[in-house]
């Protein structure tokens, strides 16, 4: 495990080279971006293998689509105009990391760190980030169209300009962050945190906000037409545009407080309000009536989210069995061949990058799977596992 330098070390070594580098750059690590390997332009598509040590590499308009880099530190490269796309970053370390205009499609970036990246252009459709975090980056003008974006940390990021259409930023934490003139068509950002989010004129048409916090959050100019806001907090769509789904008005900013009183008054005289003979049911047997159906349908509705949590629940569980039994199945494999190798004579196998890759694509699975809640991030186990196997078959290949 890497050990972080303190802050103030840094310092010293600085003053005592005569190296002046900015804070940005002293955070990313021991170099500074593009002083690792010059591998600008390069094609790692065609089975050219990708040096160990990638921190602060030059890596521009490099091609690497497919490229598997599960894990792999990042720190301060240059990935300026790289293709990435359908590549795995399953939890690689991308820290001030340049990737501004790079193509990364359908790329899986789940779990990435990302903290204070460049993005500014970069294409990221169809990827699949869920537990990303881009904290303080900067993603002006990316493409997120279809990106699957759950749980991901967006705090502080800057997405002016950025195209969120038809994504799923569900869970998102996005304390701070400019969404303005953004496109969310119909981003699904349910149970946001967006506390003084900023979606100044940005598309917000048919995106679900239900139960988001958005205390602080601006909405001037922003187009809210069919975005519903079900159940959500601190609502304040002031100077917003178009019609939304769960409040009353386009530009609401509080709902009034509610008087029971309210509801025996009116206009008429006195003696216009008395009830007249052989009339109709009282006021009170109405409102009782009408508490009783609420009551009915709540404990209706109740009982349908129980089954469809337990249901939910029954569905993890099984999925996360599964898991479980092919990370075992997996520790075997690699067990087994540690023995043919050590009966064979061959010696270990320590020092081979592919041996290494399967032990450490076991220990992502494993420690990925302690922390899963959900089924949708079993996924990241699954991906996981097929890399430790895949990693498996090419060692097995290649001795063969």
């Amino acid at each position: 495990m890497r050990r972080s330098i303190p802050l103030a070390l840094t310092v010293v070594v600085i003053a005592l080279s005569g190296t002046v580098i900015s804070p940005v750059q002293a955070a990313a690590g021991p170099c500074k971006p593009g002083e690792g390997a010059n591998l600008r332009g390069r094609d790692f598509t065609r089975g050219a293998p990708l040096p160990d040590d990638l921190r602060c590499a030059n890596l521009t308009k490099a091609k690497l689509d497919s490229a598997d880099l599960l894990q792999k530190d990042l720190t301060g490269a240059i990935l300026y105009g790289a293709s990435l796309r359908e590549a795995n970053l399953t939890q690689a370390t991308l820290k001030y990391a340049d990737l501004r205009k790079a193509d990364l499609t359908e790329a899986d970036l789940g779990q990435m760190h990302a903290d204070h990246a460049d993005l500014r252009g970069a294409i990221l459709v169809d990827a699949e980030a869920g537990q990303a975090e881009f904290p303080h980056a900067d993603l002006t003008g990316a493409k997120l169209t279809r990106a699957e974006l759950t749980q991901v940390d967006f705090t502080n990021a800057k997405l002016i300009d950025a195209d969120l259409a038809e994504s799923t930023p569900g869970q998102v934490k996005a304390r701070k962050a400019d969404f303005t003139r953004a496109n969310l068509h119909e981003a699904k950002m349910g149970q946001a945190e967006l506390h003084h989010a900023t979606f100044k004129d940005a598309d917000l048409r048919e995106v679900q906000f239900t139960q988001a916090d958005l205390d602080g959050a601006d909405f001037t100019g922003a187009l809210v037409e069919g975005a519903s806001f079900i159940q959500a907090d601190d609502v304040d769509l002031t100077g917003a545009r178009g019609t939304p789904v769960g409040i009353d008005t386009g530009v609401p900013t509080s709902v009034p407080s509610f008087d029971p009183g309210d509801l025996f008054k009116t206009d008429e005289p006195e003696a216009a309000r008395s009830t007249p003979s052989g009339g109709g049911p009282s006021v009170g047997l109405v409102m009782v009536v009408l508490s009783a159906v609420g009551l009915a349908l709540t404990v209706v509705a109740w009982g349908v989210s129980a089954q469809q949590r337990s249901r939910r629940n029954a569905r993890f569980a099984l999925m996360r069995r599964g898991a479980e039994e092919d990370i075992t199945r997996l520790g075997e494999e690699i067990d087994q061949l540690d023995y043919e190798f050590q009966i064979s004579g061959r010696g270990s196998m320590t020092a081979d990058h592919d041996w290494r890759h399967a032990i450490d694509a076991y220990e992502a699975a494993k420690n990925t799977l302690a922390g899963a809640r959900r089924a949708e991030e079993l996924h990241f186990v699954a991906r996981a596992v097929q890399d430790g196997r895949a990693a498996l078959e090419r060692l097995r290949t290649r001795v063969r």
